[in-house]
């Protein structure tokens, strides 16, 4: 059964930037003024007709009155207010919902003042170790980087400009209809760009630090390519260059509308979206979509058809939500040894944890034992949402004798619902599968029988037991 929307906020939002009352609004609609109040005030949802007079008289996107940008900011928020700063608040469930509903923005803003108070809570307790070690700069490098996180993990990672500017391109070049897209490229940036590529010399970076890969020198107009790199990798190389040089006004605005509140932030996502271009226009969005169906999102097949990485194909797969050619939502994940999530990206209602580690249970962590292999794994959120978990290990070439093996587990998944379009739940009984119980981290998880928990929920009592000692050695309320 398709969900309600209830966008009260959404519907207020137009009304006021359009200038008109409730019942001037009513009348360009054709409802009452107090069915308008009752939407607005989320007392009634919006209906599929009322969605489509919006479109047709204003000119809107229906898909910005959806609910799921709604529900990961319920989820977020009940992550925050998890903390026992909270305890005695009592929050329900409804209470956050309430609030998502009415003010959306307000809860944006909730979530980027708690962070702001673990961050500094964070400091403080690592004060000495930051005056010993030098590392205070770099904590606060990670609040741009989870800033940026959020611009994206709240339009559904997908960059609709950027997206078809990126697929004008492959068009005029062919890419996914027989062109080499490094020989495409190449010829893109010397014939139209004036850019020059070459091969890069073997050695360290400018800056003295691990093996460059590629360097532009914006005044001779060239770029030069490691020879280390993949063709995938070159290629996507070669379209951040042209991102940075054709798209500059394009990446400019979106930045600006980005509301970042640190030029730090701002340059992270301009990065960002260079690498957001190039991954478009290697894998562009129409004919990929299309391969994608017919492959039935085979992962190697995809990889070997296009000529792209692992890598690159399952990001890929998490940006394809354009309104009305929409492809499966998936959510996409890096993960590194120690369980830190490097990229995180989510059409989905599958949550990540803004702080802390991932839940143990998920298969990505599985995967190092089997480097190679693709494991498959139906696992349930705790608000009973079932998803097909896919993981697979990937890994960076070594540069150098004394460089380390870089080792990275890949997440992709989909709700169950999406079965059909996926060749890795063929043979596999949904019904009968056993079905792993995840969270999205231990402190917030409400499982109270889970032999992995390794410590627990803030928002819960702690007992113990003298007498009884079990797996986890305490239970909670």
């Amino acid at each position: 059964m398709r969900q309600k929307v209830f966008a009260g906020h959404a519907l207020r939002r137009l009304r006021e930037k359009l200038g008109l009352k409730q019942g001037e609004l009513a009348h360009r609609l054709g409802v009452s003024p107090s069915y308008v109040n009752q939407m607005e005030s989320n007392q009634r949802p919006l209906t599929a007709s009322v969605l489509i007079a919006i479109s047709r008289t204003f000119g809107v996107d229906i898909t910005s009155f959806g609910a799921e940008d709604l529900d990961r900011l319920v989820a977020d928020l009940r992550e925050a207010t998890a903390d026992p700063l909270f305890r005695d608040l009592e929050l329900s469930l409804q209470d956050l919902k309430a609030v998502t509903n009415l003010s959306p923005a307000f809860a944006h803003a909730f979530l980027r003042m708690h962070v702001a108070l673990g961050r500094t809570a964070e400091w403080r307790a690592s004060l000495d170790d930051m005056l010993t070690s030098g590392l205070g700069t770099a904590d606060a490098k990670l609040v741009p980087y989870e800033e940026v996180r959020d611009y994206f993990h709240y339009i559904d990672n997908y960059v609709d400009p950027l997206d078809r500017a990126a697929e004008a391109c492959a068009e005029t070049l062919g890419i996914l209809s027989g062109a080499d897209p490094r020989a495409a490229l190449t010829a893109y940036l010397r014939d139209r760009l004036r850019v020059e590529v070459e091969p890069l010399p073997l050695g360290r970076s400018a800056s003295g630090g691990d093996e460059a890969l590629s360097q532009f020198d914006p005044r001779a107009r060239r770029l030069r390519l490691s020879p280390l790199l993949s063709p995938a990798a070159a290629a996507f190389q070669l379209g951040t260059t042209i991102a940075r040089l054709e798209h500059k006004a394009m990446v400019d605005g979106l930045v600006a509308n980005g509301g970042f509140r640190s030029a730090t932030a701002g340059e992270i996502c301009r990065l960002a979206l260079h690498n957001y271009f190039a991954g478009a226009l290697v894998l562009p969005y129409g004919r990929f979509l299309r391969l994608a169906r017919t492959l039935r999102h085979d992962l190697d097949r995809l990889s070997h058809e296009t000529g792209a990485s692992l890598e690159q194909v399952c990001h890929r797969l998490s940006t394809l939500q354009r309104a009305g050619l929409k492809g499966v939502p998936f959510y996409f994940a890096k993960v590194d040894r120690a369980g830190n999530i490097t990229k995180r990206h989510s059409a989905t209602r599958f949550q990540f944890a803004r702080l802390g580690g991932a839940c143990a249970v998920w298969n990505v962590h599985q995967a190092f034992e089997s480097p190679g292999r693709t494991l498959v794994q139906v696992g349930e959120m705790p608000d009973g949402v079932r998803y097909l978990c896919l993981a697979r290990t990937v890994s960076a070439p070594v540069t150098r004798h004394d460089a380390p093996q870089r080792v990275y587990a890949l997440g992709l998944g989909c709700e169950v619902s999406y079965a059909d379009d996926m060749v890795y739940a063929d043979g596999l009984d949904l019904k009968a599968a056993p079905v792993a119980r995840l969270g999205v981290s231990c402190r917030i998880c409400p499982r109270p029988d889970c032999d992995l928990r390794a410590f627990p929920p803030l928002d819960r009592e702690i007992r113990t037991d003298p007498d009884n000692r079990a797996v986890v050695p305490f239970t909670f309320t």
